[in-house]
């Protein structure tokens, strides 16, 4: 089955919880909203639900974010291979209109029952 290029926004306010000792949003939490969205995004696109982070590329931290923020986290389909799906990410500070972070390649795998890749039967066409 063919399909375009989607892409998909989410949005995480910052809480306390959320903050590191700087009082600015902790790396470890923004990388985990990601990778559970990323991986959610996935398995959306491919129809698949045991799709599975294999490779996030190098990730640049721009700027910060402070409590009561709106991060906005952005995904777009990059590359569709027989069991896997590449994404890019794009995160951003809604109030200050600054991006957060960004990540030119995540990774996910289909894989069957016994933790092999296994193929989803998806390709795409991206559009300029």
């Amino acid at each position: 089955m063919n399909f375009t290029v989607m892409k998909f926004y989410t949005r995480k306010w910052i809480k306390p919880e959320d903050l590191n000792a700087h009082n600015t949003l902790f790396g470890g939490r923004l990388l985990s909203w990601i990778d559970e969205d990323a991986a959610i995004f996935s398995m959306c696109q491919v129809g698949c639900k045991n799709m599975v982070t294999k490779f996030i590329s190098e990730i640049n931290f721009i700027s910060s974010a402070r409590y009561s923020d709106v991060v906005e986290i952005g995904f777009e389909t990059q590359a569709m291979g027989r069991s896997s799906i590449t994404l890019s990410c794009l995160a951003r500070n809604k109030n200050t209109k600054q991006t957060v972070l960004s990540i030119e390649k995540i990774v996910f795998v289909n894989l069957d029952d016994e933790g092999k890749p296994c193929p989803h039967g998806k390709t795409f066409e991206k559009n300029s």
